[in-house]
């Protein structure tokens, strides 16, 4: 009786899911819901055995990951070749017609969702793995996670052997504003734009986090199928719904370009109504036959085109001008600005970067300006409606003192910046243990910046050092902490202990010196003693070092309150040694490499991490100054223009032979 009470309620509840997500037509309240699914946990905790794999349970929980296995796509998740205006468009369908014929075909016009792109895949019906678009040849492991989102069927209704398809994660508007209005409230970074927040979300190794960001995915292409034929794109959409996937809003197909362009504009002048954010429109070729027929460059199907959307500009003014300090003491002025939606969320404020860019744009306090986002994400001011000025507008001028510390405020020879030269200013204390444990420096799970600033509140920080001796009964009377929460921290600050000499020389957040610098500098010395003792000759003798740079690195190690915290990192135990790779090697040192074309026997991704292995670094176009080009099959333009400067191609063959 109870395990056909299981079938039953796995039935139900998927049904009820679908409704509530894919359909936005529930038919229960969610009281009642949870209050069944939580029914169906306690009996599969009693027969587990009988847990079917598509039970509504399996959204929920899953172990923390370690990391994200690769996954070679055998259907390759190619990007689309981008237009801009109406005469691009009328290029791409110049194209098709020279290979198919005038009016021999029809196309498809759908949204184009502003999200991560991932794959999808069933066997016997049942959803067994699910990863990210990656290089396009190679992505990520990413089940765990695609399966808290609702959206996605844990099952088909038909059991098909094989099937394959492509969608879009996104985060819908509503979601975003509420994630980064609850981030604000914990002092924590804000994500630029939904399909920033959709990726991060996405990539979260712990599935418990990505599930509670509520994404949702759209459906729109059929990758791979077997045991059912399917010989439009249009009929494979219908198909896909009909299995439980919620599939991209489609109209009809279009017997030529031009209805195909006004649904274009007509899916552009809906943009800013929709739940969800697009960044332009696809037009596909309807039949899939001739999309074989067309076929496909190394990096663009032949059978599609996007369409982008210019950027969205609206007027604002400018009600006052600040500055914030930043880790390194930089003074950077901001524009507070009258809110003002612009492309799909409200911008309040914008980066004016130096006085240089203030003065360039003529910008005052109290102008009227134009705002866009470049590349719909990152808010600027295009510029200043001069126009519109009343006489009451004011110059703004960088403060003399520090707004944090009162420490005086200097603008160095030869650079753009205006910096505190305070050596114990807060902004920039609590900015640099930001930056050491942050992702690409110490990696410190759970410590945000809301609790950094408490611990340098109450004093149990005044360095990054003093991070390696806090006592978990300090951190666990700290708000929102307790002592589990103190325990995992200290356990997460231990493992860092462990990281490379590189990511610890990142972590000091020296000026100029990046991660590549610091990888450089930690495998040409070996350890930290080396790089303190070296001059800025030596350093700035290392291929990819610049004077700038090595004068730096050198005038870090020459301050006593850095040399305080280096003894205090090492009495705790920090690793100050460079940890070779198995297999590393100098042999490509100061050699410029591109990468170009698909191998057989790596993805490009496995390329590039060979070569910078070996000292070699992997650039993304080809100059005079490339060293040689890597090439695989469907190489394209760039083996072209290789050829054309006479620089050495080699095969990935090759490659492994020389190394």
């Amino acid at each position: 009786m109870s395990i056909e009470r299981m079938k039953e309620l796995t039935k139900f509840l998927n049904y009820h899911a679908h409704k509530y997500y894919v359909e936005d037509q529930p038919e229960i309240s969610d009281y009642d819901y949870d209050r069944l699914l939580h029914e169906l946990e306690e009996l599969e905790k009693k027969y587990p055995e009988q847990k079917d794999p598509a039970s509504p349970t399996s959204r929920i929980g899953g172990e923390i990951l370690e990391g994200f296995a690769p996954v070679v796509h055998e259907v390759p998740m190619q990007s689309l070749h981008d237009s801009f205006n109406k005469q691009d468009v009328l290029d791409f369908d110049e194209r098709v017609s020279g290979v198919l014929g005038k009016g021999n075909y029809e196309y498809a016009v759908e949204h184009k969702i502003d999200g991560l792109s991932v794959s999808l895949e069933y066997r016997d019906g049942v959803f067994v793995r699910g990863s990210t678009r990656g290089d396009g040849v190679t992505g990520e492991d990413v089940t765990q996670n695609l399966r808290g989102i609702p959206a996605i069927p844990l099952q088909l209704k038909e059991p098909l052997p094989f099937l394959e398809v492509r969608g879009e994660v996104y985060m819908g508007k509503s979601t975003f504003e509420q994630l980064n209005a609850q981030r604000e409230k914990n002092e924590e970074p804000l994500f630029a734009n939904p399909r920033n927040a959709a990726a991060g979300s996405l990539r979260q190794l712990n599935p418990a986090i990505s599930r509670e960001r509520k994404l949702d995915i759209f459906v729109f292409n059929i990758q791979k199928i077997e045991g059912k034929v399917i010989t439009t794109h249009t009929e494979g959409l219908s198909y896909l719904k009909e299995q439980g996937f919620k599939v991209i809003p489609q109209k009809k197909a279009y017997t030529d370009v031009e209805s195909a362009f006004a649904r274009v504009l007509e899916i552009g002048e809906e943009r800013y109504q929709l739940p969800f954010e697009i960044d332009g429109a696809v037009i596909k070729i309807n039949r899939l036959d001739q999309r074989e027929i067309l076929g496909s460059t190394s990096k663009f199907p032949r059978w599609a085109e996007a369409y982008k959307f210019p950027a969205e500009t609206k007027k604002t003014k400018i009600r006052d001008i600040i500055v914030q300090v930043g880790r390194t003491g930089v003074i950077t002025p901001n524009a507070v600005l009258e809110p003002v939606r612009v492309a799909g969320s409200t911008v309040s404020r914008v980066t004016l970067h130096n006085m240089d860019y203030i003065r360039e744009k003529e910008i005052k306090i109290g102008d009227t300006v134009k705002v866009r986002k470049a590349g719909d994400i990152i808010p600027e001011i295009v510029e200043v409606v001069k126009e519109d000025r009343t006489g009451n507008e004011k110059d703004f001028e960088m403060p003399k003192v520090c707004p944090e510390c009162g420490s005086q405020v200097i603008r160095a020879d030869g650079e753009a910046a205006y910096r505190c030269i305070g050596s114990n200013c807060p902004a920039q204390l609590s900015r640099s243990i930001i930056h050491f444990a942050s992702r690409d420096a110490m990696d410190i799970e759970g410590l945000g910046p809301a609790l950094i600033q408490q611990m340098i509140d109450q004093k149990l920080i005044a360095s990054p050092a003093d991070l390696y001796f806090l006592e978990k009964e300090k951190i666990a009377g700290l708000e929102k902490m307790g002592e589990k929460s103190a325990q995992n921290l200290i356990e997460a600050i231990e493992k860092t202990k462990e990281r490379d000499l590189s990511r610890l020389l990142f972590a000091f957040g020296i000026r100029l010196n990046g991660q590549r610098s610091s990888k450089l500098l930690a495998k040409q010395f070996g350890s930290l003693e080396a790089i303190m003792n070296a001059g800025v000759s030596e350093m700035a003798n290392i291929h990819d070092i610049g004077e700038k740079t090595a004068q730096n690195v050198y005038d870090f190690f020459q301050d006593e309150k850095n040399m305080e915290m280096i003894k205090r990192l090492s009495a705790a135990g920090v690793n100050m040694q460079y940890q070779a790779q198995e297999g590393e090697t100098n042999l490509l040192a100061g050699k410029k490499i591109v990468i170009t074309g698909r191998f057989e026997e790596m993805s490009r991704a496995e390329a590039t991490a060979l070569v910078e292995k070996n000292g070699g670094k992997v650039t993304g176009s080809v100059s005079k100054n490339t060293d040689f080009v890597i090439a695989g099959e469907d190489a394209g333009s760039k083996l072209e223009k290789a050829n054309s400067l006479g620089i050495k191609v080699l095969t990935i063959k090759e490659l492994l032979k020389m190394l």
